[in-house]
């Protein structure tokens, strides 16, 4: 139960931030979603620096990790997750299920995007 609270801290840390940059008056003409974006690669850069610290710094503090790998770094981005674990196929050479897991992240999750939006549009 701890973990569950410190996780959901370290997440409504994360969410905050999200939101916080969301409001940044940037934007791109052509409608590139260029906050998303930065959100994604950031939240990335921090899930490599937090698991790398787990591994030389953090070691003897699993609650520290937690707190900022799942819940800060899910909280901001879970696209951070996604491309830790795709890292972590790719660096024990599974290049195949590393290929096979982007790509039916994304081929699925934009069809359940617009499965969604299809069941909402005859329901509704």
């Amino acid at each position: 139960m701890t973990d569950c609270l410190i996780v959901a801290a370290g997440g409504a840390i994360g969410a905050v931030c999200r939101f916080l940059i969301g409001k940044l008056p940037i934007g791109s003409s052509d409608g590139f979603p260029i906050k998303t974006f930065i959100i994604n690669i950031l939240g990335c850069f921090l899930i490599g620096l937090v698991a790398a610290l787990a591994l030389k710094q953090f070691s003897d503090s699993p609650r520290l990790v937690i707190f900022l790998k799942v819940g800060v770094c899910g909280g901001f981005t879970t696209f951070s997750s996604f491309v830790l674990e795709t890292g972590g196929l790719i660096e024990k050479g599974s290049y195949i299920t590393a290929a096979a897991y982007i790509i039916l992240s994304v081929v699925v999750g934009v069809a359940a995007l617009f499965a969604a939006q299809y069941l909402v549009e005859k329901a509704f």
